[in-house]
């Protein structure tokens, strides 16, 4: 277990214009940094040709950091291949929608493919065996953030349909029926005649193909932590920098990976998290990563791999931001702080993405900044790190369902203009909801365990104990007071038969439009939607449309919602559900275009001893704010950090002496003042705080309370 907070960057010793080891070694150790990360993108160096190994740079920075007691992680080199091997197997190259990649970037190889299989146990059987021993290595990384790279190439698509066959006995009218494949004579009729995936029309097998490949990527991942567990010694952790969906910076879901499957092969689970900075700098994209990366592992703490120093341009951080967006993180359960990375690169790709120091390697105000974060991290990490949370709510979110509507989008129903392109083209996507939901929690200081729809009463093999894992059970629901589910479009009968139990039961269900359409093969459902939870929800969802411009709600006079319409932005964008309410369902707000009236917008039912709640459209951020807000009172979940919600951000957990910490985060330019509802010490700056005391946090500043 990690009892410290590993503080440090990414060291590249390998990009370095001159021979300035010791100069860093003596600035990283005044900065109080106490880890660097190597090796996971050198594979060329380390290899220069095939079968011979030079390790002079990871010797040379082991060596150093071993004399200065600064720890190590090794990532294994697997994610950039070098050019010999590409040459030698032109087919390693990834063949995707867009066509096939040519060599020069990262991440363009088929992880599948047997000749890149064999080069690269090669070098992490090498790799590993040389540095399993150093004292200094504390834990590997394998690979880095590992996606399937919409590989189409031959051997991905055979592996495929191998699986298909497995899963079907062999039976092509099985298959036919389940995906619905008479439609436009898409019917196969024999295992010779199996098309190519490319241009594939059918929504079911596009799909269930992206969930194969996920699980491709949990093959692989898992393949790399068994050959790195033949050398590393006991207490050397293996984990895994896996990134989110990039709009620029993290934003959502990773739709090329499953990370709670990944998870299974790791210790911890590990991720990198970029963000705007300066006034755009809001904290919940720290947030979001950080509770879906702790909550892959059923809790268990997870580290922060990559994280921006400098980054992009216009990320310079103001001052003070740096250091907030480091303890934000720990805020959220993270057992450490990397920036990605140490020096700015002179050249290539990345040269203007800087790291801690400029072109120049001086001091400058983020080194300065940073090296305050580690000064107070030595002298308070211990009671900052494994923090625990103890989380009611729950979000669910489901990488089949990002798959089909990242397909047939929420707004058209039909595959966006470019399919595989990054552009949304101003549609509405999974993971806008998926943030819609998240970002109002978080503002309403609400915090979440992230759970995985796609895993529901299913063995537990693949993982390391039941604790950490994924699945969702009957028992694991009932842990939390309010469920919440954004556009689960895909969910097994198994899930909805669990979330039905657990209403009637007394459990509190808040879902969003598009949720339960269909089944996990992304078959919609024939019955009344919601599938199985018509009643429960108290509603039948049948025709829905998209907004106009203009398009707008009205609250509910006897609603439950204790909001007043008074100054609320009432207006709705996306989609629009008509859903009509049975007998007894309480609706919150209608929709106001006269020829929409008589629909619901917003309801909520009673069933059994518990209730369930339906948002048909996507409300304005503060009328999502109120409805969360309502909801979560509504099933019982009250605290002093909601009480607090819109003057300052709070994250709490509990540390390894048992005591409540309290991180009190200001997000803003302005000095914040309020009166404390906590009793503790400040243990930044080592105040006590009276219950009730007046107090004052400066613009981008943090305050952590451990309570008496």
């Amino acid at each position: 277990m990690i009892n410290q907070v590993l503080f440090g960057a990414a060291y590249y010793d390998e990009y370095m214009p001159y021979d300035r080891l010791d100069e860093d070694i003596a600035m990283l150790k005044a900065a109080h940094m106490n880890t660097v990360r190597i090796a996971e993108s050198t594979w060329a160096t380390m290899e220069p040709h095939p079968g011979e190994f030079n390790f002079v740079h990871i010797d040379r920075v082991i060596d150093a950091m071993e004399a200065a007691s600064i720890n190590v992680i090794v990532g294994t080199p697997t994610y950039a291949v070098p050019a010999w091997l590409t040459r030698q197997h032109p087919e390693i190259l990834v063949r995707q929608h867009t066509g096939q990649r040519r060599y020069g970037s990262r991440q363009i190889m088929d992880i599948i493919n047997v000749d890149f299989r064999s080069a690269a146990e090669r070098v992490i059987r090498a790799l590993v065996a040389h540095v399993a021993g150093r004292k200094s290595v504390i834990g590997f990384q394998l690979d880095n953030e590992t996606k399937f790279y919409d590989a189409l190439n031959d051997d991905m698509q055979q592996a495929f349909i191998a699986d298909l066959r497995s899963r079907f006995n062999d039976d092509l009218d099985a298959i036919n029926a389940a995906f619905g494949l008479n439609y436009w004579s898409n019917r196969i009729t024999s295992w010779e005649d199996f098309p190519d995936l490319t241009e594939t029309i059918n929504g079911s097998l596009a799909g269930v193909f992206d969930r194969f490949r996920r699980g491709v990527v949990t093959e692989y991942l898992n393949w790399q932590a068994a050959i790195v567990r033949e050398y590393a010694r006991n207490g050397q952790f293996i984990t895994q920098n896996q990134d989110l969906e990039w709009r620029g910076y993290s934003y959502g879901i990773q739709p090329n990976a499953d990370h709670f499957s990944n998870a299974g092969c790791l210790d911890y689970s590990g991720v990198d998290i970029y963000h705007p900075t300066e006034s755009r700098l809001t904290g919940k994209e720290i947030a979001f990563g950080g509770d879906l990366a702790r909550s892959t592992k059923g809790g268990r703490n997870y580290l922060l791999l990559e994280t921006e120093a400098q980054g992009q341009n216009g990320w310079l951080p103001y001052p003070g931001q740096l250091r907030l967006q480091a303890y934000s993180h720990l805020a959220s359960g993270s057992n450490s702080v990397m920036y990605w990375h140490w020096h700015s690169i002179h050249n290539s790709f990345e040269t203007y993405w800087k790291g801690i120091l400029s072109h120049d390697f001086e001091p400058n105000l983020v080194y300065a900044e940073a090296a305050r974060i580690g000064k107070e991290i030595n002298q308070i990490g211990y009671r900052l790190v494994n923090l625990e949370k103890h989380n009611r709510v729950a979000l669910i979110i489901s990488n089949d369902s990002l798959s089909a509507l990242n397909r047939f989008t929420l707004e058209t129903g039909f595959p966006k203009p470019s399919l595989y392109s990054d552009d949304n083209f101003g549609l509405l996507t999974y993971n806008d909801v998926v943030r819609w939901i998240y970002d109002s929690l978080y503002e309403n200081n609400i915090e979440v365990d992230i759970l995985s729809g796609d895993y529901v009463c299913s063995t537990i093999e693949d993982f390391d104990s039941e604790e950490t894992t994924p699945i969702i059970t009957a028992d694991k629901l009932a842990k939390y007071n309010l469920v919440i589910t954004p556009a689960l479009y895909c969910a097994s009968q198994s899930l909805i038969d669990l979330l039905r139990g657990y209403v009637a039961n007394g459990g509190h269900l808040l879902s969003s439009f598009r949720s339960f359409v269909a089944n996990r093969d992304v078959t919609v459902w024939h019955d009344r939607q919601p599938h199985g939870l018509s009643d429960v929800f108290g509603i039948r969802v049948g025709e829905y449309t998209r907004t106009d411009d203009g398009s707008a709600l009205c609250l509910a006079a006897d609603g439950p919602l204790s909001v007043s319409a008074d100054g609320m932005d009432l207006r709705i964008h996306g989609i629009m559900e008509l859903l009509e309410p049975v007998d007894g369902t309480q609706i919150v707000a209608r929709y106001a275009q006269s020829e929409w009236h008589m629909y619901a917008a917003v309801t909520r039912n009673t069933f059994g001893r518990g209730w369930a709640e339906w948002i048909g459209t996507m409300i304005s951020a503060d009328m999502i704010r109120a409805v969360i807000r309502d909801a979560a009172l509504s099933a019982g979940i009250r605290n002093k950090a909601m009480e607090l919600a819109n003057k300052i951000t709070v994250r709490q957990g509990v540390n390894k002496e048992g005591r409540s910490l309290i991180y009190m985060l200001n997000y803003t330019s302005q000095i914040v003042r309020c009166n404390s509802m906590f009793c503790g010490i400040d243990l930044l700056s080592n105040e006590h705080i009276a219950l009730g005391q007046h107090i004052a946090i400066d613009p981008w500043g943090v305050k952590i309370i451990e309570e008496y």
